[in-house]
């Protein structure tokens, strides 16, 4: 069973919600991550998503726009990324990590060796946000190979028949755009989210997680009440924009304590 299966399945035991934390790999710093990444989970993430910078992130809102530039300009690339999931491998062999970044990168460095290489840095699974399912046969196969998780997105606009074709193909979750535009959006309809995603859970077992405009305990709360995960990025990542690394550092890890407690109101 994979991490992500793993993780969820004790989750759903102690019915509790996973919270699912995102951060851009290399901001601002390549040397602040892997120590961030370990003070989060200390503080309650159950899911790690970590960000490839990306110099044209076309999903992305301008606080995590600005976030890859600022890492980009630090010298961190995708190997770079993955080299800091080997690092920290070295201290937690348990709580699951999955790259979210765009197709162009990967590429690059071509689908067998960068899966390989980040099967072995520990990696769980892959969300490619410019890969649809209808596209994604080679890179999937790819995947099941090293038995890493696929990970799909879908939207408000979703049709029936993209709904049933990503979940006839997504593993580890499925991750839910509550909103109709980039990362980072100010208005959440919990009410219209919620039948969205209960539609979404009539046609799969795999979790769905919610994310895009989760910013606080209230909004974490209300999307936890119907999804298996809140997804928060955002409301992470736009502190480094501003503050000191350590004090961003510090507003990061109160921010996941303010959502976990929330989120575990729920149990």
């Amino acid at each position: 069973m994979s991490r992500l299966a793993t993780r969820f399945e004790k989750l759903k035991s102690q019915q509790r919600k996973a919270l699912v934390s995102y951060v851009m790999a290399g901001d601002p710093q390549p040397q602040v991550t892997v120590p961030l990444l370990h003070k989060m989970v200390a503080a309650g993430v159950d899911v790690l998503e970590l960000g490839l910078p990306f110099s044209d992130p076309m999903a992305d809102g301008p606080v995590i726009a600005l976030a890859a530039e600022r890492a980009l300009a630090a010298g961190t690339n995708t190997l770079d990324a993955l080299n800091m999931v080997k690092e920290f491998r070295e201290q937690d062999q348990e709580t699951p990590v999955v790259l979210m970044g765009y197709l162009n990168p990967v590429e690059v460095i071509g689908y067998e060796k960068f899966v390989s290489y980040a099967k072995q840095c520990g990696v769980d699974g892959l969300l490619l946000v410019d890969l649809p399912p209808e596209e994604s046969k080679e890179f999937g196969a790819i995947l099941k190979q090293h038995d890493m998780d696929q990970i799909f997105l879908l939207a408000p606009t979703s049709t029936d028949q993209r709904i049933q074709h990503v979940a006839n193909q997504a593993s580890g979750f499925i991750y839910y755009v509550s909103l109709k535009g980039v990362t980072g959006a100010a208005t959440l309809d919990t009410s219209e989210a919620a039948a969205r995603i209960e539609k979404i859970k009539s046609v799969t077992n795999v979790p769905v997680g919610v994310g895009f405009g989760i910013s606080d305990a209230a909004s974490a709360k209300a999307m936890g009440s119907v999804a298996d995960a809140v997804i928060v990025g955002s409301a992470f990542v736009k502190s480094f924009a501003t503050l000191t690394a350590d004090e961003a550092v510090e507003q990061t890890v109160n921010k996941v304590k303010e959502l976990r407690a929330a989120l575990d109101e729920l149990v």
